[in-house]
């Protein structure tokens, strides 16, 4: 079912303009088809009440705010600069169901309901919703999944020297291991901790490089559509993160979850098939003994389809220009994460439900 966009008053001259304005709306027009906004604002309105501004107006939608939200991540802006491209964007208006004539929320205010929403565990909700829609439309699958992870690097992260223990990232351990291994990286001097720094994200050591942050586990379908997400500080292990990573995503009884070697464990195959799921874990070799004929064969099969989580994080830090957190703390980073999912869900869709309806 597709969904058109409502407007509650009568269109004015300016609406006129942007109608007929040639301006590239096709996308922005495309989401309106597929997204039933409604139901994204009545969420939105469960956390978010509307109150009265400072000239006795009432003040803005929630649902306002959250497609200010897209917009940011879509086009990789700030507060500040959202606010001012909504201010200039013909398109952005009218996706935002503004008129010329009125006023855009401040940054201080998309920040606010940002946080006043990532308080509440908002966005996950709203996160599922979407999902739900996009399935409805056979653009979201749940009949197979796979799961990787990605860092999101923190740019405010401790200046100076210390000694320091530093996980190693890397696949060529057991699952004792991975929870137990630490490199301890020892330097002479003092370190500087600002305020500014993020406490909450950690030191990782991958491949020979030291990086500062959180890490992203992924969720996504087999053509790379994200399922569910969860964030940890980036020291934590893949490995012992692969069940809950796949809890929010809802999958059918029977779909296979792909992986690559870096969860293989036999508490996880034990954990999939307690939830009867079917193993996609990809075989690791241990230290004396190599991987056999039929094992090294399941690997590739896996390996053809599991790429596509990879093409996802790709497309999210490519489109979008992120990779860095926006934001200070792990609630905060996962909200970053939640609407860059999101953001990257719906960007796809259009081309996905309008593909097959040419086809």
């Amino acid at each position: 079912m597709l969904y058109m966009q409502k407007t509650s008053s009568p269109p004015s001259f300016s609406d006129y303009a942007i109608e007929h304005r040639k301006i590239k709306n096709t996308f922005f027009e495309q989401v309106n088809k597929i997204i039933n906004w409604d139901t994204i604002e009545k969420e939105i309105g469960k956390h978010y009440k509307r109150g009265i501004s400072a000239d006795g107006r009432p003040s803005y939608s929630g649902l306002l705010l959250f497609k200010l939200n897209l917009l940011q991540t879509w086009y990789g802006l700030s507060d500040y600069e959202v606010e001012s491209q909504a201010n200039d964007s013909i398109s952005f208006t009218k996706f935002l169901g503004l008129r010329l004539e009125d006023s855009i929320p401040d940054h201080s205010v998309i920040s606010r309901f940002r946080s006043a929403l990532s308080e509440k565990n908002a966005y996950e909700t709203i996160f599922q919703l979407v999902n739900t829609q996009l399935e409805q439309h056979n653009v979201l699958v749940r009949t197979g999944a796979i799961v990787d992870a990605t860092l999101t690097d923190s740019p405010r992260k401790p200046k100076g020297n210390k000694e320091v223990k530093v996980v190693i990232d890397r696949e060529e351990t057991n699952e004792a291991e991975q929870k137990l291994l630490v490199e301890e990286i020892k330097v002479k001097g003092k370190i500087n901790v600002p305020p500014s720094v993020d406490t909450e994200a950690a030191w990782i050591k991958k491949g020979n490089k030291l990086r500062y942050g959180y890490k992203k586990h992924v969720c996504t379908d087999e053509e790379g559509m994200i399922l569910n997400i969860v964030t940890t500080a980036a020291n934590e292990s893949d490995i012992v993160h692969l069940l809950d990573t796949i809890e929010g995503a809802k999958l059918k009884e029977g779909a296979r979850v792909q992986a690559d070697k870096g969860y293989a464990s036999q508490s996880n195959r034990d954990g999939l098939k307690a939830k009867k799921l079917k193993s996609g874990i990809m075989h690791k070799a241990s230290r004396n003994k190599k991987l056999g004929e039929w094992q090294a064969k399941f690997n590739k099969a896996i390996s053809k389809t599991r790429y596509r989580i990879e093409r996802t994080h790709g497309g999210i830090k490519l489109w979008f220009k992120t990779g860095a957190c926006r934001y200070i703390g792990l609630d905060k980073t996962h909200t970053q994460h939640l609407i860059e999912s999101m953001a990257y869900n719906i960007y796809r869709a259009p081309n996905m439900v309008f593909k097959k309806a040419c086809a």
